[in-house]
């Protein structure tokens, strides 16, 4: 796509026509900033290169026509989610893979078109992030229920930036380091502009310095918001990891063997406590998935649950496929008491799109026929997750669900005083599926305040400090159990007590800009009309 020239960028007089290369610049610029924020996300611990990224990116859409910026954008787009979702066509080829990256690079796309549209006001890097946090907020939302996956903010788990996920949630988070990146495109412009001969104004040159620097203080001021002390004590968890029999879709085709995968490694720990070799946990959790075979429809799977529940002597969350006669699926963990048997439920209440149910079906089909592997569809559940176990109150977050905001913070809410993020990574093998989401655990941790336990059934398992640290974790595809003592919290971070308000507040931000744009580029037609006639 051929970017518009502003007349900076005009050839001179007698010159002629741009040279290709020269019209490839900002093309190739615009991937090159995707690839960038790509590079920045999990398993690279290479965070900071989200602020280069949005440099480059602000060089490439300021002062852009629309349609230009969206083209611009679209690049930006597939450089940077193709290659972070390539994990979505593992073991189903490359077409629900491409189509998804296509589909959600329209969101960034339509971001971009947005922040060439603000980017000729003053300030311009202020309104051109909260634009890209109102993309943000579009794409975690529709359609489908939105997919989140790749917020600039679960980038940043390594980052300086990431105590302001304590003070402002997500949102926050992403903004500070959207505004850092473009202000350091307008200040890098601004002094190459004077070295050139231009002026230098105080007025522009401050506010581009501000885009730095406020950021990057908020940061550091925030930081005494991070807090791993135990408030209510600790409590010794356990965590286990009992690996499948094969990867890919069809991971759970022995779903006995995953069953007793579970079983055994819970009935090992048990004898390691007996033995000494480890403590005894308070409670235990398993993954998602980790019972694909219903208990309360399967009396065999009933009593080897039962049977290692009791081995370990405390309560123990389950992972359990629930088929119901009519009606749909449920993936549902369930509170074992090892006594009493099964005693609550948790049903997952943001159920994966083309994953756990399949939407226009026959229509999907045409493109691929994996489709008709989910031959059931999974329900949602209707209520928060948050189990008394021994005492502690542990907040339920299933799996996809860590990465919607809302999921995380329901059970802080409703008194949740560590999360478990039970789940299930085997469906995509070795990719980075697994280090993607753990960063978004890692985040999660610091933005409520909370220990984090994560049980996979394949890896990566771990157990997050409130701080973000990960303390223990297991390898991929080795069946491991994890003990850890940890902080019990109770507070309420300035995040959790916000909920929504700071992505609002930023989502009027971003209205605010488009509309003020929206209002110039008329005025300016009209002006232009008025002085064409005149003449």
């Amino acid at each position: 796509m051929t970017a518009t020239l502003t007349p900076a960028d005009a050839p001179a007089p007698g010159l002629g026509k741009p040279h290709p290369l020269t019209r490839a610049i900002r093309p190739g610029a615009a991937v090159a900033a995707g690839l960038l924020l790509y590079l920045s996300f999990p398993p690279r611990p290479l965070w900071w290169l989200a602020l280069p990224a949005f440099a480059l990116l602000g060089w490439v859409l300021r002062g852009r026509r629309l349609r230009v910026a969206f083209g611009l954008g679209q690049l930006t787009g597939l450089a940077f989610l193709l290659p972070l979702l390539i994990w979505t066509g593992e073991d189903v080829g490359p077409v629900p893979w491409i189509a998804l990256a296509a589909v959600e690079a329209v969101f960034i796309a339509a971001t971009c078109l947005g922040i060439g549209a603000v980017s000729r006001l003053p300030a311009w890097p202020v309104w051109a992030a909260a634009v890209w946090i109102l993309g943000e907020a579009l794409r975690a939302r529709v359609p489908f229920g939105g997919f989140p996956w790749g917020k600039i903010a679960f980038g940043q788990a390594d980052g300086v930036f990431l105590p302001l996920a304590a003070l402002g949630g997500t949102p926050v988070l992403g903004f500070a380091v959207v505004l850092c990146g473009f202000g350091l495109y307008e200040t890098g412009r601004r002094v190459v502009a004077h070295r050139r001969g231009g002026g230098l104004p105080r007025g522009p040159m401050a506010a581009a310095l501000l885009a730095i620097l406020v950021p990057a203080t908020a940061a550091v001021a925030a930081r005494p918001l991070v807090d791993a002390s135990a408030e209510d004590g600790t409590v010794t968890v356990a965590a286990i990891q009992g690996n499948v029999p094969r990867l890919g879709l069809d991971f759970n085709a022995q779903r006995r063997a995953v069953l007793d995968n579970h079983v055994r490694r819970t009935e090992e720990l048990a004898a390691d406590v007996k033995a000494g070799r480890e403590p005894q946990p308070d409670f235990v959790l398993w993954p998602e998935n980790s019972s694909d075979i219903d208990p309360y429809a399967n009396p065999d799977a009933r009593m080897v649950i039962d049977r290692a529940v009791r081995a370990i002597g405390v309560p123990t969350v389950v992972g359990a496929v629930i088929t119901p006669e009519t009606g749909k699926l449920r993936n549902t963990l369930i509170e074992w008491d090892p006594e009493r048997g099964p005693v609550n439920t948790y049903d997952k209440r943001h159920v994966q799109p083309f994953g756990e149910y399949i939407p226009m079906r026959s229509f999907v089909r045409l493109f691929s026929k994996d489709v008709d592997r989910v031959r059931r569809d999974f329900g949602p559940g209707d209520k928060v997750g948050v189990f008394d176990l021994a005492g502690t109150k542990v907040g339920l977050v299933t799996c996809f669900e860590a990465a919607f905001d809302d999921m995380a913070r329901d059970t802080v809410v409703n008194g949740a005083q560590l999360i478990s993020v039970p789940s299930n990574n085997a469906t995509f093998g070795r990719s980075e599926m697994t280090y993607q989401q753990l960063a978004m655990d890692r985040v999660r941790a610091v933005e409520h305040g909370r220990t984090v336990v994560v049980p996979v059934t394949s890896g990566v398992s771990a157990v997050i400090m409130p701080d973000g640290r990960i303390v223990e974790k297991t390898k991929l595809f080795t069946p491991g159990a994890l003990v850890a003592e940890v902080p019990l919290r109770s507070s309420l971070t300035p995040a959790t007590r916000a909920g929504a308000w700071p992505e609002l507040l930023l989502v009027l931000v971003a209205a605010g800009g488009l509309g003020w744009a929206a209002t110039t580029a008329v005025r300016a037609r009209r002006a232009n009309g008025t002085a064409a006639r005149g003449a």
